[in-house]
């Protein structure tokens, strides 16, 4: 009998511990920003408006489109990023809390082909503020969560570097109109580090 009551007390004990985990994921979280020499107006246009395009304006990004009968930007649309050729690295993601008024929306994550990050626990808050005198700031406010979770301090400092190179990126595509790629991206970095 007392070892059947031992059993029952360490299976009771185990799921608690496992569903006390679950129900407290802890999340990362890091935010930034960048003072852009372009009216917002340009800048949303790109982030906001152009959300399937980003392809043009993301240095790691190889292609992108629409998905899932997404036609353009707004509210519940969706896109797929590929990061390689091959369409196995890939991100697919929708558009939420689209605030076109106020220049901001939010992108959840909601599938991650080879990428360590938990979908359901993976978005970020865009927006874009009119600082006045042809000058915006670009933010960029995420949340997310690795699998495995013990990867997510370790990834922080690369997703904010990713970041980033993406301002940058904008900056670039938006002042010139040429499209953004992982060969010319070094050159181009170059020319807007200060």
């Amino acid at each position: 009998m007392k070892s059947l009551i031992k059993t029952f007390a360490i299976t009771t004990l185990a799921l608690v511990i496992t569903f006390g985990a679950d129900a407290q994921k802890k999340v990362k979280t890091f935010k930034t920003s960048k003072v852009l020499d372009l009216p917002a107006e340009q800048v949303w246009a790109v982030v906001g408006e152009d959300y399937g395009a980003i392809a043009y304006s993301h240095p790691k990004i190889v292609n992108s489109s629409y998905i899932n009968g997404s036609l353009e930007a707004g509210e519940g649309a969706e896109r797929v990023c590929n990061f390689n050729d091959k369409g196995t690295q890939y991100l697919k993601e929708k558009m939420v809390d689209y605030k076109p008024s106020e220049m901001s929306f939010t992108n959840t994550v909601y599938q991650a082909g080879k990428f360590p990050v938990d979908p359901e626990y993976t978005k970020a808050i865009y927006k874009v503020e009119d600082l006045g005198n042809g000058k915006s700031r670009l933010s960029f406010d995420m949340q997310y969560r690795t699998k495995p979770s013990f990867m997510g301090g370790m990834m922080k400092n690369q997703f904010m570097k990713l970041i980033d190179d993406y301002f940058i990126a904008i900056e670039h595509h938006v002042k010139t109109g040429e499209k953004v790629t992982k060969e010319n991206f070094k050159g181009i970095k170059k020319q807007y580090k200060s």
